[in-house]
């Protein structure tokens, strides 16, 4: 299967067309760049105290937890996907749209927690809702192949809805895209998308990674939508929430922070990984007249255990008061 979709990806010419066409040469040009850019960075140090950095050393961490015995309690931890709904009050919500509900699935990392997912569409099976939303980090590792992380999101592709939208993460190459879009997720890179029922209408907006490659542009992103109509922004990370909340959107959903995946008792984190208020971190939370969420995740990132974290697949029920 691996092999097949390694055929039809297309050649480095072919690609660096398409992706010029899609996004526009200077956005193609500077998101490949910096993903070069990372990986050689990335190759160059370590720095043991971000997560981000710990491939090189997970199989220390992943020895250590076993000396203890905790590894296997982390990995079934990992594996207990929850269903998480959040019921989100909105005066401006289009009244067509009161009951609207948004699938929010969120770091997947589909490669390296075949548990989690297989969890996870059970869960769906069971769900009724109106579109979904994927907000990155679908891959892994932050480089290197993608293959088998295109292969399992196709199988996840398969089990949800027809409407599906998304956007990259820091662990996601710009690469992916014409093959995500091809198994038929609208993605959404600095971009708007019109959500019609009936006579009203309200605008799904995304953005590119801003955590590693600063490739979010807000501005952009909101640039198609009028002035005074409803709007909700997906971006992988939840630290462009200032610029989000400036921009008039009024739903920010995001995921990224895995919710520390290590937690002290409580769900204190040890780390977000992120540049923002800790209580934002992990589930709904506002800023000024916007309201957010970040998800905690489907999947884990470096090694695949999780710690007083449960990993969520999220249903966002959308309350017009």
């Amino acid at each position: 299967m691996i092999q097949e979709v390694c055929a039809r990806l297309p050649k480095e010419e072919e690609l660096l067309e398409r992706l010029e066409q899609r996004l526009g040469r200077v956005h193609a040009h500077q998101r490949l760049a910096m993903e070069k850019d990372y990986e050689d960075r990335f190759k160059a140090r370590i720095n043991l105290l971000d997560p981000d950095k710990w491939y090189s050393v997970h199989s220390v961490f992943t020895y250590a937890l076993k000396l203890t015995g905790l590894y296997w309690l982390g990995t079934k931890n990992a594996e207990r996907v929850q269903i998480r709904e959040n019921h989100v009050k909105l005066a401006d919500l289009p009244a067509g749209f009161d009951g609207f509900t948004i699938l929010h699935l969120s770091d997947l990392h589909v490669d390296m927690n075949p548990g989690a997912v297989r969890r996870m569409t059970e869960l769906i099976a069971t769900l009724e809702y109106d579109i979904c939303v994927l907000t990155g980090d679908f891959r892994g590792k932050a480089f290197g192949p993608f293959d088998a992380a295109l292969l399992g999101m196709t199988r996840v592709r398969s089990e949800l809805g027809k409407s599906v939208y998304g956007v990259l993460g820091n662990h996601d190459t710009v690469r992916m895209l014409p093959e995500l879009e091809a198994m038929g997720i609208r993605m959404l890179l600095n971009e708007s998308e019109p959500i019609v029922r009936g006579n009203h209408r309200m605008h799904l907006a995304g953005v590119d990674d801003a955590h590693y490659y600063g490739a979010a542009d807000v501005e952009k992103a909101a640039s198609r939508i009028p002035r005074g109509e409803f709007s909700i922004l997906l971006s992988h990370t939840p630290e462009i929430y200032k610029q989000a909340a400036y921009a008039g959107f009024r739903l920010f959903l995001s995921g990224h922070t895995h919710g520390g995946q290590v937690c002290l008792p409580g769900s204190i984190p040890l780390t977000l990984s992120s540049d923002l208020p800790r209580h934002m971190g992990s589930g709904p939370w506002s800023y000024h007249t916007m309201t957010g969420y970040t998800s905690v995740g489907v999947g884990s990132s470096i090694v695949p255990v999780r710690f007083n974290c449960p990993p969520e697949i999220t249903l966002h029920y959308l309350q017009r008061i």
